[in-house]
């Protein structure tokens, strides 16, 4: 079931119309890979590599926050790395990224979420936390450790350098949290 899901994931063209452009869909990772992790979407960056992270976001989340080597992020046994929706979704008119169309949301990675045996989640971004914890504070869950679908999970801010504005008002996160997340990161990981 899984390898199914992964292909017609990996074959998707649902938003092609939408985008303006051939969507890549990113799906990176196996059935029982310690941690899930969700972010937001692909980046252009993403969009061109098909490997989640390869942007500037991704060596602030790999090298300063977790402390690990992209062997350790990239090895498919430790994570699973997901998003909200698949595909980068393209450039606003203002030059942002758009946001992830829900359609990717219902019509793939809730069927995802279902079917993985992870032991922990980590929720990146504002937008993510939103969709798993829709009545909750988005501080009060970046600094506790929380339970979703019966497991650890984890809120991050997002890395993206447009964020620094939250972690320079938030000094915790690196001076305390920060410290914490990597102790449950290296602890699932060294079972």
């Amino acid at each position: 079931m899984f390898n199914e899901l992964k292909k017609e994931i990996e074959n998707c063209k649902y938003c092609k119309e939408k985008f303006g452009f051939e969507p890549h869909p990113v799906f990176w990772g196996k059935q029982n890979s310690k941690i899930v992790q969700i972010s937001q979407a692909p980046s252009n960056n993403v969009h061109n590599s098909m490997k989640p992270f390869t942007d500037i976001s991704g060596k602030t989340l790999k090298y300063e926050w977790y402390h690990i080597s992209d062997d350790v992020f990239y090895n498919q046994d430790n994570f699973f790395i997901g998003a909200l929706a698949h595909c980068y979704p393209g450039k606003d008119k203002n030059g942002n990224d758009k946001q992830p169309p829900k359609c990717c949301f219902n019509k793939w990675v809730e069927k995802e979420l279902k079917i993985l045996n992870n032991e922990i989640y980590i929720f990146i971004g504002a937008k993510a936390a939103k969709i798993f914890f829709p009545n909750e504070n988005y501080e009060d869950l970046v600094f506790k450790n929380n339970i979703w679908n019966g497991k650890l999970a984890i809120v991050l801010p997002h890395p993206s350098p447009l964020n620094r504005k939250w972690i320079k008002d938030h000094p915790e996160f690196l001076n305390r949290r920060i410290y914490e997340i990597r102790d449950i990161i290296e602890n699932t990981l060294t079972k």
